[in-house]
């Protein structure tokens, strides 16, 4: 399970090589010796990063590990630097997913963004770019269609198979008795005149066949257009601006709710625990009587007692559970309007279907009754061929030859049908088939439609986890810290919302690390890439850095952290640098000569 790296003229490393062990491993020593350098060695076996070394023209990192070797190879091409090699990550998702939630220097743009107050939506979605979802929707949907026509045609030839069946039986019944009258008459066959009779009568039963296939399908496809059109009328699409603005409102007037609620719950529960710890002298002065304490309201200085302080606190209660019913009506108002902005979505996609529906069903009702008006014309010129034929060999019709010339049509007329009962089972057993095909896309694209909503939700979710952890975890100076459903990052602090200028650095950049890390949970990146990297925690304290390495342990199967030589709370396997050959030993050398 270890996995050994060497460093060639990558970032401050000239040389260099380390073993990484399962668990916490701390690149450990002063400033200047590599430690961040040789994270982004890692970062670019990996595949997303190619920091060549100051100076030099080429630079390389491999990488062993039980399941294969990798290494990537740099090469300064002008201003820019060339990578060629077989990086760790194939998969460009996974080097984003990487990049964003996994390689956690201070550079990393979700920890950026905490820092300058940047909008977090484009960075812990972007993965989701690489899922082409609106085109997979749109493949699915034409695959979709082109099933549903085969399954039209599919459940048309199941409906005609009894028919077809019985016709089959009876052209074979009447095939044997003119075979059996031939026999007995034991006649001489006709000429080239009768053969053409036979013929036409042939070309003409196979004609009226066709006739009757394509009145059949004008029949299905006029009755489509009606229920199209049915449809279509029946679609009532709300008007869009009208619902946008409702909703929107209603989304403003429930944020609005929120946090008042937040701000008096803030309130409620610091001066519920001062009453119910019995530690009003903390903010007032308080004579302890036999009936009850008397004091000083800390918030206006009028005297009061404490039975009085709990009265209004009761107050303040009912107060915030009205509003949290308010609330909750709020909610559900902006659930209804988001139901009827999405209905109205789906009903305007439906329309757009149908008016494509009905433009396909047109064209082809206009091909099917140019391809009837042929059938037809030629129908009634191989009726007048017919008689003209008969009229030919009215005077010399021997009884043989009427047989031969009723057999051989007979005959045809089977073999018509017999192809015809062929195709249309051969077209009926596929409808299980099909019928599973179609389930099975509108089960994807309904999957499609759903997933960016559903990452959103995972990602609000895993940030509100890693909140309820680090909260008590760290001893932060903010209550609680949460994800809009715009990605918008908003913090309470003593009962209202706060700044994130306000906190401190190490407030602030555990706020990037649960940020990155629900990202990291919500895009499994556990699962994609095997190695986490944490830097620059500057701000974090020696105890609080302890207790982040322990949060973060197990989190992925190799974690790798920077670390000072006095932070004793970063224990796990250390990656010592003072063998590596790094740039600052020359830079001292020069300074020593």
């Amino acid at each position: 399970m270890s996995w050994h790296l060497d460093v060639e003229h990558v970032a401050g490393i000239r040389r260099g090589s380390a073993t990484l062990e399962p668990g916490l491993n701390a690149v450990r020593a002063s400033n200047w010796q590599g430690k961040s350098s040789f994270l982004a060695a890692i970062a670019t076996v990996l595949g997303t990063a190619s920091p060549l070394t100051e100076g030099a023209t080429e630079g390389r990192v491999s990488l062993s590990t039980d399941d294969g070797e990798y290494a990537v190879e740099l090469t300064r091409d002008g201003r820019n630097v060339r990578t060629t090699g077989e990086p760790y990550l194939s998969a460009e998702a996974d080097r984003v997913c990487a990049d964003l939630f996994a390689f956690l220097g201070e550079e990393n743009e979700i920890r950026r963004a905490v820092r300058e107050g940047d909008d977090l939506e484009p960075l812990l979605t972007r993965p989701l770019d690489f899922e082409d979802i609106d085109a997979n929707i749109a493949e699915a949907r034409r695959e979709r269609d082109r099933v549903d026509e085969a399954l039209s045609e599919a459940e048309d030839a199941a409906d005609r198979l009894p028919t077809l069946a019985g016709r089959v039986s009876e052209l074979e019944a009447e095939v044997e008795e003119l075979e059996a009258k031939r026999a007995a008459a034991d006649a001489a066959g006709g000429d080239e005149t009768r053969e053409a009779l036979s013929d036409a009568r042939a070309e003409r039963s196979r004609v009226q066949s066709r006739i009757d296939r394509l009145e059949s399908t004008a029949e299905r496809v006029r009755e489509q257009l009606d229920a199209r059109n049915e449809e279509l009328d029946g679609l009532d699409v709300e008007d869009d601006e009208e619902l946008a603005r409702e909703l929107d409102a209603a989304k403003r007037e429930l944020n609005r709710q929120e946090r008042d609620i937040e701000l008096l719950r803030g309130v409620y529960d610091a001066n519920r625990r001062v009453v119910a710890e019995d530690r009003t002298e903390l903010l007032t002065d308080v004579t302890h009587g036999v009936v009850d304490d008397e004091l000083a309201c800390w918030v206006c200085g009028a005297e009061t007692d404490a039975s009085s302080v709990t009265e209004r606190l009761d107050d303040l209660a009912e107060r915030i559970e009205r509003r949290t019913t308010a609330a909750e009506a709020s909610r559900e108002r902006v659930e209804e309007l988001t139901e009827r902005v999405e209905s109205r979505e789906k009903r305007r996609r439906r329309e757009r279907e149908l008016q494509t529906e009905l433009r396909e069903l047109r064209e082809r009702r206009s091909d099917l009754e140019r391809r009837l008006d042929d059938a037809r014309e030629r129908d009634a010129e191989l009726a007048e061929r017919i008689d003209d034929l008969r009229e030919q060999i009215e005077s010399d019709s021997e009884q043989i030859t009427d047989i031969e010339s009723e057999l051989k049509y007979a005959n045809a007329r089977l073999d018509d049908a017999k192809s015809e009962l062929e195709s249309a089972e051969s077209e009926a057993e596929k409808l299980e088939s099909l019928r599973s095909q179609r389930q099975s896309l509108t089960e994807e694209i309904t999957r499609l439609r759903r997933r960016k909503q559903e990452i959103k939700k995972e990602t609000r979710d895993a940030f509100d986890d890693a909140i309820r952890e680090i909260v008590p975890l760290f001893e932060t100076g903010f209550e609680s810290a949460r994800l809009t459903s715009e990605f918008d990052l908003v913090v309470a602090r003593d009962g209202r919302e706060a700044s994130l200028g306000a906190l401190s650095e190490g407030e602030v950049e555990l706020l990037g690390l649960a940020t990155a890390l629900a990202g990291y949970q919500a895009f499994d990146v556990a699962e994609r890439v095997p190695v986490m990297l944490v830097d620059r925690l500057g701000g974090i304290a020696d105890e609080n850095l302890g207790r982040l390495t322990e949060y973060l342990s197990g989190t992925a199967t190799y974690l790798v952290m920077t670390a000072y030589p006095e932070h004793s709370a970063v224990e796990g396997n250390d990656i010592d640098p003072s063998e590596w050959s790094v740039v600052s030993d020359s830079a001292a050398t020069r300074g020593a000569e």
